[in-house]
C-alpha cells in the first residue's frame, strides 16, 4: 500500500467504499467518500458515489450538493442530472426535477432510468397521457428491465384501461416469471375485470411464498367479497386489518366491493365504519 495520500491509498478507500455500498451500507461508505475527497475533491467517481449514498439515506439537500460538484465539473453529466433530479423529488421540487431528468435525457438520449424517473414524475402530477410516453421511451431504451413496464400497468389501471394493464402485466410475467410485482399486479387487473376466480388463483400462488404479504390478503379479501364469499372475505380482512390497521381499514371503507357488507356488524367493527 503507498503513502497517506497516494494513488494506491485512494483506490484501497474506493474499494472498501464500494464494497460496503453493495452491502447497502451508505453510511460507512459516506465516511470513507470524504477521506478520498479530502485528498481529491474534484474526485468525480467518490462524489457521484457520494451522492447515491446520501440519496439513500435520504440526506437529499447534500446529495444535491454533491451532484452540484459534478455538473460544474461536467455539465453534461447525464447520470448526475438524473440522480440530482430524484433527490428534488424526494425533497418535493417536482418542477427542478423534472428540469433535471430533461437535462439527463438532453445529455444522454438513450437514458432509460432518465425517462422512467420523469414518467413516475409525471404521473404522480396526474399528467398520465405523458407519463406513458415517457415510460415506452423507457422500455424501448432498455427493454431488459421490467421495472418501466409494470409501472406503465399501473397507469394504466389508474386509467381504468384494465385489458391494457392485464396484457401488460402479462407480458411481464411470461418475461419475468418469478417477477412478484407483475404477477401481483396481473391479479389486480383480472379482479378489476371481474375474473375473480382467476385473480384469487393469482393471490394464493403469491401467498403461498408471501403468506404475510398484506396487500395479497386484502386483494384475496376484496375478491371473495366480489364472489358472495362473506365468512372468509371477513376472515382475510380481519387478518389485513391486524397487520396494516390505519392503510387497510381506509381502503376498506372506500372499496365498493365492500359497500354490500356495510351493514354487517363484524365489517363495521373491523374498519371501525
Amino acid at each position: 500500500m503507498g503513502l497517506f495520500g497516494s494513488k494506491d491509498n485512494i483506490e484501497d478507500l474506493m474499494y472498501n467504499a464500494m464494497s460496503l455500498m453493495e452491502k447497502n451500507q451508505p453510511k460507512g461508505a459516506i465516511s470513507l467518500f470524504n477521506k478520498i475527497l479530502k485528498q481529491e475533491s474534484k474526485n468525480t467517481s467518490a462524489l457521484f458515489n457520494k451522492g447515491l449514498a446520501l440519496n439513500q439515506i435520504k440526506k437529499y439537500s447534500d446529495a444535491i450538493t454533491c451532484f452540484d460538484i459534478l455538473l460544474e465539473i461536467n455539465p453534461k453529466d447525464a447520470q448526475a442530472w438524473n440522480n440530482r433530479g430524484i433527490a428534488m423529488a424526494e425533497n418535493g421540487n417536482i418542477q427542478a426535477a423534472a428540469e433535471c431528468y430533461d437535462k439527463a435525457i438532453e445529455s444522454d438520449p438513450k437514458n432509460a432510468s432518465s425517462y422512467f424517473n420523469k414518467g413516475v414524475l409525471l404521473d404522480k402530477l396526474q399528467e398520465h397521457e405523458e407519463a406513458l410516453e415517457s415510460l415506452e421511451k423507457a422500455i424501448s431504451m432498455d427493454p431488459r428491465k421490467p421495472n418501466a413496464m409494470i409501472y406503465k400497468g399501473i397507469i394504466l389501471g389508474k386509467m381504468k384501461r384494465h385489458e391494457e394493464a392485464l396484457n401488460c402485466f402479462s407480458n411481464v410475467c411470461k418475461k419475468y416469471p418469478n417477477n412478484q410485482d407483475a404477477f401481483f399486479q396481473k391479479g389486480v387487473q383480472l379482479a378489476e375485470l371481474g375474473h375473480h376466480e382467476k385473480a384469487l388463483d393469482v393471490f394464493d400462488e403469491i401467498l403461498k411464498k408471501f403468506k404475510d404479504n398484506v396487500n395479497v390478503i386484502y386483494a384475496k379479501s376484496r375478491s371473495k367479497a366480489a364472489l358472495g364469499q362473506h365468512p372468509e372475505s371477513l376472515e382475510l380482512l380481519k387478518q389485513a386489518v391486524s397487520k396494516n390497521p390505519k392503510v387497510i381499514r381506509s381502503w376498506a371503507k372506500e372499496e365498493p366491493i365492500f359497500v354490500k357488507l356495510h351493514s354487517n356488524d363484524q365489517f363495521r367493527k373491523l374498519v371501525k365504519l
